[in-house]
């Protein structure tokens, strides 16, 4: 047994030496320490040795278990060591490289005026509504008093997907969707992308946004519908901007009128940016037509209301002095990082 001790001791020594990684290192402890292992296998058989020969024994196996502890506390350290030497280096970071910047996300400039829009109409007690892109005929020329037989229904004007169905042209039907759905009174603006058949050049394009407006409710006038547009460009470009109403058609207003606001830069003189007029149109608006009132359930008798159209683009690239509307569709980062 003695021979036997001597030998599970030199082995074990041995082994632990040689180990590499900590989960060998504890695989060998179990072998040799564990309730199973090599050592407590030897023990087991004390019972079968003299009284004078237990005592020896006894002794020889502490100084075993001693032995083994002890190396498997000094190898334990050792690999522990090594493995925090080896992280530490693959973490290794050179604080002599310069730093990365990391840059943050703006808005686009037809956001930034589309969110200044909406807020100053939520101010005035307006709600946004938000509908189709594909939108049907219906919606987008009959219900709002646009016949057969009128210019914007020709397809050199409007992309048709059937006969029936286009993207819309305007984001009127949210006119004719809300009243159907709501009774009056009723205070709303609907922004969003809008699409017409048009070559693309500095001042047109396929696709660009559009912000309706209407108000509908008992002995609604065309002053309040001026007084709002007031507060609007006033809100927008300042207090001491002017606007003016121009006699106008619009097939689902009547009366309707194009808005103008006084130029910004000359003041009504005449200049490059507003073309020597002193003016620049900015809107379209009117007094819904009775007919519209009427295809929505609506009695024209007690109520009426008003409507209006703004291009955002247009009054963006007023904003901003912006001479091309592709700018706003070609993601080119030099001009956005202006904004």
């Amino acid at each position: 047994m003695k021979q036997a001790l001597e030998q599970i001791k030199q082995a074990a020594i041995e082994q632990l030496e040689n180990c590499t990684d900590l989960k060998a290192l504890e695989e060998l402890k179990i072998k040799y320490l564990g309730k199973k292992g090599e050592l407590t296998a030897i023990l087991k058989q004390m019972g079968k040795l003299s009284k004078e020969e237990r005592p020896v024994i006894g002794q020889l196996a502490n100084e075993v278990r001693a032995t083994i502890e002890e190396e498997v506390k000094t190898r334990t350290e050792q690999l522990q060591q090594k493995a925090l030497e080896e992280q530490l280096k693959s973490e290794k970071i050179d604080v002599t490289m310069p730093g990365q910047t990391f840059e943050l996300g703006k808005k686009h400039p037809l956001t930034i005026v589309m969110d200044e829009v909406k807020q100053i109409f939520l101010g005035m007690g307006f709600d946004v509504v938000d509908g189709p892109e594909v939108e049907l005929d219906y919606y987008n020329f009959e219900a709002l008093n646009i016949p057969k037989d009128h210019p914007a229904r020709d397809t050199q004007d409007t992309f048709y997907i059937n006969d029936n169905v286009l993207l819309r042209t305007q984001t009127s039907p949210m006119q004719i969707r809300t009243m159907e759905q709501r009774k009056p009174p009723i205070r709303i603006i609907a922004p969003g992308r809008v699409y017409r058949s048009d070559a693309l050049d500095a001042t047109h394009s396929p696709v660009f946004h559009q912000i309706e407006g209407m108000v509908v409710d008992k002995n609604v006038t065309m002053a309040d519908l001026k007084g709002t547009l007031e507060l609007f460009i006033k809100s927008l470009y300042g207090e001491d901007s002017v606007i003016r109403l121009r006699p106008h058609h619009f097939p689902f207003t009547e009366p309707s009128a194009e808005i103008d606001v006084m130029c910004y830069n000359c003041h009504g003189k005449g200049c490059r940016l507003c073309k020597g007029e002193g003016w620049i149109e900015i809107l379209g608006a009117g007094m819904i037509h009775p007919k519209v009132l009427s295809v929505c359930g609506i009695d024209p008798e007690e109520y009426s209301g008003f409507a209006f159209g703004i291009g955002l683009e247009r009054i963006v690239m007023r904003r901003f002095a912006i001479d091309d509307i592709r700018l706003f569709f070609e993601n080119d980062k030099r001009f956005l990082d202006q904004f």
